[in-house]
């Protein structure tokens, strides 16, 4: 993520199985593309939930298994961004409102202010 970005929409979201492929399709191939087209959405990075394990004391645990498996980031100039006649515009366009958004469910939106950032020196 940019070091300037201030807010985040987190939208995350568990699809059927058997419509996966067009989700995954439609969201990097339309759904993302026309959200970046909205004045103030900065970038989206999406991620699909792995099993993982944490160490804690003297050994690991598994951790629980990602609910909702999917979560897509899109860092914003402003929480506004999402009130805007654009966004309302972009995030019907194209096969996502009528051919996966029916598909979908378990879906959490959250909008987060960044509070404190540590880079990396390389």
């Amino acid at each position: 993520m940019s070091a300037e970005t201030r807010f985040i929409l987190i939208a995350a979201m568990d699809v059927d199985p058997a419509y996966e492929d067009l989700f995954n399709e439609v969201y990097d191939g339309e759904h993302v593309p026309y959200l970046l087209t909205v004045p103030g959405v900065r970038s989206v990075t999406r991620y699909k939930g792995v099993p993982a394990e944490i160490a804690i004391a003297d050994g690991t645990q598994p951790l629980p298994t990602a609910s909702p498996v999917y979560t897509a980031i899109y860092e914003l100039d402003s929480p506004d961004v999402l009130k805007s006649r654009e966004w309302a515009h972009a995030v019907e366009a194209g096969r996502w409102a009528s051919e996966v958004r029916p598909h979908t469910r378990n879906r959490h939106h959250a909008v987060y202010e960044k509070t404190f950032a540590a880079i990396e020196e390389t």
